[in-house]
């Protein structure tokens, strides 16, 4: 049914549990798994709600990030590959996470993406957001959310 499946991985505990079901689902459907870590931009500048920081201070926290992002991908996928499934592991910069997430899993031609909700309520949500809420509203794309 599902021929190529996204996972998105946001480095959490809760997110992990999710990749692990994810890897079970991918493998009794014999799909490909596409595992993804979104990284974030740097707030620059005290208009974008942050200190003004030193261009040497974002290309370190830039550099700390995407390394993170990639040891979190490459470890996923080198699990997915010891389960013998076939996996392709990406990282992914950008200011909105649920459009990169959508525009990805179009990009590879997902036919799922597959994503943790941490089930934030009342001010954290409206603090924090739900990119796994924005991904929901605004996919075409089936969306399997766990908790």
């Amino acid at each position: 049914m599902y021929k190529k499946i996204l996972i998105c991985n946001d480095g959490s505990a809760l997110s992990k549990r999710a990749v692990g079901h994810a890897f079970k689902l991918a493998k009794l459907m014999n799909s490909e798994v596409l595992i993804l870590k979104i990284i974030p931009r740097v707030i620059e500048n005290h208009f974008d709600g942050a200190m003004a920081l030193r261009a040497s201070e974002i290309s370190r926290i830039e550099k700390s990030w995407a390394k993170s992002a990639h040891d979190i991908v490459d470890d996923d996928s080198d699990r997915a590959k010891k389960m013998g499934l076939k996996a392709e592991s990406m990282v992914a910069k950008s200011d909105i996470v649920y459009k990169a997430i959508i525009e990805v899993a179009i990009k590879k031609k997902a036919d799922l993406i597959v994503m943790a909700s941490h089930g934030r309520r009342g001010i954290q949500k409206l603090i924090l957001g739900s990119e796994t809420q924005n991904v929901l509203t605004h996919s075409e794309i089936p969306v399997l959310v766990l908790r």
